[in-house]
Parts: structure tokens; C-alpha cells; sequence
């Protein structure tokens, strides 16, 4: 009973922070004298009705007796904030962990990236590259490694998500894994214990042609975020870069802080970032840039769907100072901002504290009003996730430095709109064969290809070159032999060769991956068959145009 209490205390805290802000909206004389009266009143009345409403489901609900009470607890919890907006929530102790874990640009577990391939009706997870000094790395594990039980219990036909979230755990226990492995199909228990494992915002940044460098900023704003920029930088510029791609798709955002110190690196000294404005002025901000030597460099910004919060902030002002082109598709359109609040018991929320303007004013958050949650992250695909229209901002025109038009109310839409790399149904089938060809292709038992045995670990200093790991004619024909001769995948000859190219890509990207880790393979696709980064060196003579036409306007004013 002591707990409910203290859960039902929980609720009673949350409601108070939510409620005083309907409170004052509604109130005549908009004043504070009535503010603890009617948030006191209100609360009260909540009590009495969950209270009674609880008693009437332990008492008459057929399985009241098997109540689990932490769970009816965060679900009203969460369906109060989610009546707010779709950013505000709730985490249980576990959850606020790995919410706090996210943000340190590290995790704790065994440090190996892992996925679901499918044989016939079989599901099974695999081993598709370990991390740099990783315990996973250090303990043996290898390319096409089957991760047959965790701790026991069989992994077979279950999700890479279930299997992952089994590995993990805190930091010095132990997790035990039976694997089938790749190299000789034998099976080994292998005991491993979890450690800090590090998740840098910038995995990776390299040259894409001469003077052209690219950097991946595609996981998140984390404490270090902006110092691994200047790493970044300072690494490409002594390579001979002259003008960036700068890849912000898929980023889901962050401290905001760093996003700030992240678009501060390229705007002057001056410069508005963002106005911040929150509730009767409370949290009311604005951030300029106070750099007096930021970089010049041309620049591209790549952004999608799934660019959100932080990394909009990042783009809408690059955009509004004309200081980037941007790329891809129309972002997320998340502005508004949480305060992370740790609770008691180890729990917390994300509560929308206020909302965020770009330098023009605009407000980039779409609408949510029209539509459910699942909707509204799902931008109403579904879970098939295809690929939906391009669309446009539908809110108020502000200008940017130079004078073009931008528009607010439903995330940053790109100056050049170029759709991503798509994956038919047919080339998904195919994703199963093209692994189980490399595990055995690295482990030498490919007739006529026995030399690309790949020995040992991942060679992780290794640069990868533009002619390294191609497909031959003969290694597709040996590919197309390795699915004839398996009737469980149910795959044409006709069916390969009409999907050749993107095959052969395939090929190569786990086989790059079996031989110098997932950072690397991901270069594959980049390099090679990426039509939005394609785009972004195609338009950065235009971009270098449209920085040069900002900085000499913001001259002429001066």
C-alpha cells in the first residue's frame, strides 16, 4: 500500500507542474491570488476520481487480483502528458537510465552491432561487426557469428531489438552468449563482461572526392558533440578540404546547448542562432554566435524526415543566414523544448518547457492536433515507413539574409529536394542471401574464391579505397550459383540479375564490413549510391554562391 501511495504521489507531483498553466489560461482575472486555489481544487478531484476508479478495477476487473501497479501508473502518467503534446513524457527508472545513457556518448554492453537474416522460415540475429576495443571485439567475436542463447535462453526467430536489449545490461556484469561460429559452424560459449561501450555523435568523416570532405553527424547531440566537430574539421582541412557536406538525416537532436555551440562554429560573431521563448517569459532566450573566426568553408546541409529538434535548430539557421544549402527532404518539425526532470524512485520526464524560433521567427513545429501519436512519428505511414510525398511548410513567410523566402509551421524545408536511396521488396528478399554469401565468401568457402578468406579481427585503421572489395563478374556469377543451389530462398536467376547493381553494392558493403567494421561499410552506400549526397557535391558551387552573397550583404550594412 505504501507504494501506491507513492506512485499515486507521483501522479498528484506531475499533474500539479501541468495543470496551473490551464489554471491561469482559463482564469478571468489571469492572476496568481487564484492559481493554488483552483490547482489545489482541481488536483483534489483527481485524486477522488482515480482513486475511485482504481478501487472499482481492483475490485470488479476479471483479473483485478493480478494487477501489475507500475504499469497502470506510468500509463496514466504518460496519457496525462501525452493530452499536452507528443514530446512531453514519462520514463520508469529503466527507461530514464538509458534516456541519461543516450546522452554520454556511450552505452553499456558488449559493443557489437547485430541483425536479423532469414533462411527458409528461420529468423536467427548474427554478428555483423564489432566496435573498436570493444569487449565483444576483445573476446573473439566475429563477421556472420549466429548468437544461438543469451544467458540460457534461445535467441531463435526472436527480433535483433529483443536480442540487443537481452546483451545489454550494467557495467562489469557478465552476459553469457552461445554462438554458432562463422568460421567453422562449431558451437562456443563465450562469457563476456559489459563495459562502457563509446557512441560518438560523429562516427565517421573522410574525404568524398579531392576538396570535397564529408562529415557524418547523424546519431544525436551529445556532451561532445561539438568538440568532435572541431576534431573533424581540423582532420579534413589538412586533407585539402575547400567546401563540406554536412549529414544531419536521421539525427533526432539533443542538448541544446550543443546544437547552439554546433551552428556557432560557421555563423559570425552576432549572429542570432535561435530565440527560445517559454511561458509568461519564463526560459524567454535568445543565442547569438560569439565567434569571431568561425568557419568558412561551403557547405551542405543533408536533412529528412527524420531530422528533428537540435539538428533543425542547426539547419533553420544555417538556412536563414544563407550560410548552407540545404538538402534532401523536409525535416521533422519539432520546436518545441524539454526539460528533463529526474523524479523520485529513479524515474523523470521530458516536459515542453517552451518553444524555439529560428533567426527569421519562424516556428518550425508541425501540427499535432489532427492525428495520434503513432501518426504523428509515423508522419502517417505507418509501419511500412515508405517513402511519403514531398511537403512543404504551410505556415507564416519569413526571409533569410539574402531575402529568400522560407516558411515556418511544419519542420525546414530543403533548397534542393532530392528523394533518398529506396528499397523495393524484391531487393529486401535479397538482403538474407547476400549475407549468408559473404559469411561464407570471408571465411574461405566460396569455390574459386578460397584467398578472400578474411583472417583475424577487424582492421579498424584501415582507409578504405575506391577500388577495393569490387564485385568481379565472376564473384556475381558465384553468387548467383550460392542462391541457385539453396531452394529456401525461392530467388530467380532472373531475379539477381535484374538487380545486379544494387546487389553488387550489397556485396560489397558486408564484405567491407566483415573486413574494416560497420563506420566503414557505411561508406559504401555514401560513396557510391547515395543520390542525396550525389546532390550536395553537385550543388556546392551553389552553396559557396549563396554564403558569399550573405557575408558581402552583412558587409554593405555594416
Amino acid at each position: 500500500m505504501k507504494k501506491l501511495s507513492a506512485q499515486l504521489a507521483l501522479i498528484l507531483l506531475v499533474f500539479t507542474l501541468v495543470v496551473p498553466g490551464f489554471v491561469i489560461a482559463q482564469s478571468p482575472t489571469g492572476g496568481l491570488p487564484n492559481r493554488r486555489a483552483r490547482g489545489t481544487a482541481a488536483t483534489a478531484a483527481v485524486e477522488r476520481d482515480f482513486d475511485e476508479a482504481l478501487k472499482v478495477i481492483q475490485e470488479q476487473y476479471v483479473d483485478g487480483r493480478k494487477l501489475n501497479y507500475n504499469d497502470v501508473y506510468k500509463s496514466s502518467i504518460i496519457g496525462m502528458l501525452r493530452s499536452l503534446d507528443p514530446h512531453s513524457n514519462y520514463y520508469d527508472r529503466e527507461e530514464f537510465d538509458e534516456l541519461k545513457t543516450d546522452q554520454r556518448s556511450e552505452y553499456f554492453g558488449i559493443g557489437a552491432s547485430i541483425q536479423n537474416y532469414v533462411h527458409g522460415d528461420q529468423a536467427d540475429t548474427y554478428i555483423t561487426a564489432t566496435f573498436d576495443g570493444s569487449p565483444a571485439g576483445k573476446a573473439g567475436l566475429r563477421y556472420g557469428d549466429r548468437i544461438v542463447e543469451v544467458d540460457g535462453v534461445k535467441m531463435t526467430g526472436k527480433p535483433s531489438l529483443e536480442v540487443r536489449d537481452k546483451i545489454r545490461g550494467p557495467r562489469g556484469s557478465t552476459v553469457k552468449l552461445t554462438l554458432e561460429r562463422a568460421a567453422d559452424k562449431r558451437l562456443e560459449k563465450v562469457d563476456i563482461v559489459r563495459d562502457a561501450v563509446p557512441q560518438p555523435s560523429i562516427p565517421d568523416a573522410y574525404m568524398l572526392k579531392p576538396g570535397v570532405g564529408y562529415i557524418d553527424m547523424t546519431r544525436g547531440f551529445n556532451y561532445t558533440t561539438t568538440d568532435e566537430l572541431y576534431d573533424a574539421l581540423d582532420r579534413l582541412h589538412a586533407k585539402g578540404m575547400t567546401s563540406l557536406v554536412l549529414d544531419l538525416r536521421n539525427n533526432p537532436g539533443g542538448f541544446l546547448d550543443q546544437a547552439i555551440h554546433v551552428a556557432e562554429v560557421f555563423l559570425r560573431n552576432g549572429q542570432l542562432i535561435l530565440t527560445q521563448k517559454g511561458r509568461n517569459g519564463f526560459r524567454d532566450n535568445q543565442y547569438e554566435s560569439h565567434n569571431n573566426a568561425p568557419d568558412a568553408t561551403p557547405l551542405v546541409i543533408l536533412i529528412n524526415e527524420n531530422t528533428a529538434s537540435a539538428s533543425e535548430i542547426v539547419a533553420g539557421a544555417m538556412q536563414d543566414h544563407d550560410r548552407a544549402l540545404i538538402v534532401g527532404q523536409t525535416s521533422f518539425g519539432k520546436g518545441l523544448v524539454q526539460s528533463i526532470i529526474p523524479l523520485e524512485y529513479g524515474a523523470g520526464l521530458t516536459l515542453t518547457s517552451a518553444k524555439y524560433f529560428t533567426p527569421s521567427g519562424r516556428l518550425i513545429q508541425r501540427d499535432y492536433s489532427n492525428g495520434g501519436f503513432y501518426d504523428y512519428y509515423t508522419h502517417g505511414a505507418g509501419v511500412a515507413r515508405e517513402p511519403q510525398p514531398a511537403t512543404k511548410p504551410t505556415g507564416p513567410e519569413t526571409k533569410t539574409d539574402t531575402g529568400r523566402a522560407v516558411y515556418g509551421g511544419g519542420g525546414i524545408s530543403p533548397d534542393e529536394s532530392v528523394g533518398p536511396r529506396t528499397v523495393n521488396l524484391t531487393q529486401r528478399r535479397l538482403l538474407s542471401p547476400a549475407f549468408a554469401f559473404t559469411r561464407e565468401l570471408v571465411n574461405g568457402r566460396i569455390r574459386g574464391f578460397e584467398s578472400s578468406r578474411i583472417a583475424g579481427g577487424i582492421n579498424f585503421r584501415h582507409d578504405l579505397q575506391a577500388e577495393e572489395f569490387k564485385v568481379t563478374d565472376a564473384m556475381f556469377k558465384a553468387f548467383r550459383d550460392f542462391v541457385a543451389a539453396d531452394p529456401a530462398y525461392k530467388i530467380t536467376a532472373a531475379t539477381i540479375d535484374r538487380n545486379r547493381a544494387y546487389l553488387e553494392t550489397e556485396l560489397r558493403f558486408n564484405i567491407v564490413t566483415a573486413a574494416y567494421g560497420r563506420t566503414m561499410g557505411d561508406r559504401v552506400f555514401i560513396v557510391s549510391d547515395d543520390p542525396q549526397v550525389a546532390k550536395a557535391v553537385d550543388v556546392l558551387p551553389k552553396a559557396r554562391d549563396l554564403a558569399m552573397s550573405s557575408a558581402e550583404q552583412k558587409v554593405g550594412r555594416q
